[in-house]
């Protein structure tokens, strides 16, 4: 079985509080609901940096990636259905998904 990683990219704030939590408890069923296969389930990212080529760093991030999942399934088309399930598409996000090279050594 292959582990595939579902970058999160994009998405909407929540209004208010309580469409936060709303949003949450979804995003955190469709966790639930992946059992065993969610190798690693919620990575979301906090305080980024960028070190350019020229070795300086600035605040902020070149992309509008936002966290990952790392889930184990038998093809990339299980592995786009659990995608096609997440709630983070319904907060007007962008789901990517790429299969995870196993490196030697």
């Amino acid at each position: 079985m292959s582990q595939y990683v579902i970058t999160y990219l994009g998405g909407d704030q929540p209004s208010n509080p309580e469409e936060g939590k709303k949003h949450f408890s979804k995003y955190m069923d469709w966790l639930k609901s992946l059992g065993d296969s969610a190798v690693s389930p919620a990575n979301p990212f906090k305080d980024t940096r960028t070190v350019n080529p020229d070795g300086t760093v600035t605040t902020g991030s070149t992309t509008s990636m936002s966290g990952f999942t790392i889930i184990k399934a038998d093809s990339m088309e299980a592995a786009l259905s659990v995608a096609k399930a997440c709630p983070f598409l319904d907060i007007g996000g962008t789901i990517e998904v790429s299969e995870l090279m196993q490196m030697p050594g």
